[in-house]
């Protein structure tokens, strides 16, 4: 994935994910959210990678007609959740599939895997599902997740292995995940860097200067620095209306619903990713301070000021609360 440098339109170039993910529809019509997950299916039911490469796994069985697009670009040595979309080579998505994720280092490296994936659904009940999401085809909605383990900096080579309903198994590769690139984004663990972040109060109540979501979310109530220390807080980076990953707009919809249900779990802070709104400006001092080179972004942060949980990309409702779990 592009790192931000000084071109904003490197910033926001996730894989190939703004292919990958169209819009099917946000909410259900009786109202109930239809933000469900699938839990992952047993690793026992997936080829043990021990002993193989993936050029291994790639003899064995067939090329997918798959394509599958991560939607995270930042690792750590260790554990890590991976994430991405899965999608037909005519862009339709494929939001049921059975999928494992395997990881080696290097072109000739041992495999490691399989880590099977759960799918989670970005959609929101109707009431906070924003003309932003609904309007936009390319709109995320679903998203894979896995937790792999990455225990050495360089890179490692990825693949996905796709079983479908007879038990046949096919794979598609994906871009190369890189430990170690000199990422500064504040992880779990460290105390957040303190930003202001603007408020309602700020903009005269004209919220559309600081949100381009439609409408604006109502994430805006609080100063960041004002309440950092004091009480937990769930703070998304995200440009409903610019961003090229198609993933902002659901997620900060998912962020209203959850803030709708549990107001009290935390203070809930929507920020902007572009100076005054425009892409041609680059990214706002905020993001530059939390170094991130993709959006969204989302920190969850304890009453004590330190990092609960971070996630970058796509992410679900179940994943939101659970992170919100930790510090409420």
């Amino acid at each position: 994935m592009p790192v931000l440098r000084q071109q904003a339109h490197r910033f926001l170039l996730v894989a190939p994910l703004t292919l990958a993910l169209v819009a099917i529809g946000c909410g259900s019509d009786d109202g109930t959210s239809t933000s469900g997950s699938t839990e992952a299916p047993d690793a026992a039911s997936f080829p043990s990678a021990k002993g193989k490469t993936l050029a291994d796994l790639e003899t064995e069985y067939p090329e997918s007609d798959y394509v599958a697009a991560p939607t995270v670009s930042v690792f750590e040595q260790g554990g890590n959740r991976y994430a991405f979309g899965l999608f037909t080579v005519n862009r339709e998505p494929i939001n049921d599939g059975e999928v494992a994720i395997y990881a080696a280092p290097g072109a000739d490296g041992e495999a490691t895997g399989p880590y099977p994936t759960a799918s989670h659904a970005l959609a929101t009940k109707p009431a906070f599902a924003s003309l932003t999401t609904t309007g936009d085809p390319d709109a995320a909605t679903n998203v894979y997740t896995t937790d792999v383990e990455l225990d050495g900096k360089g890179e490692w080579r990825m693949l996905a292995l796709i079983r479908d309903d007879e038990g046949d198994f096919s794979w598609t590769r994906l871009p190369s995940a890189v430990v170690g690139g000199g990422d500064k984004v504040p992880d779990v663990g460290e105390p957040a860097p303190e930003i202001h972040t603007p408020t309602v109060d700020d903009v005269g109540g004209d919220l559309a200067k600081i949100d381009t979501r439609q409408p604006p979310s109502t994430q805006h109530e609080e100063d960041f620095a004002d309440v950092l220390g004091e009480e937990p807080i769930v703070l998304s980076f995200a440009t409903p209306a610019l961003c090229s990953s198609r993933v902002c707009g659901p997620v900060v919809d998912i962020a209203e619903e959850v803030k709708a249900e549990r107001p009290d779990d935390a203070t809930y802070i929507h920020m902007e990713i572009f100076e005054d709104n425009d892409a041609n400006k680059g990214p706002n001092e905020q993001v530059r301070t939390y170094a991130l080179p993709s959006e969204p972004w989302l920190f969850v942060i304890d009453e004590n000021g330190k990092i609960s949980s971070r996630i970058e990309g796509a992410y679900s409702k179940q994943e939101l609360e659970a992170a919100l779990d930790e510090v409420s």
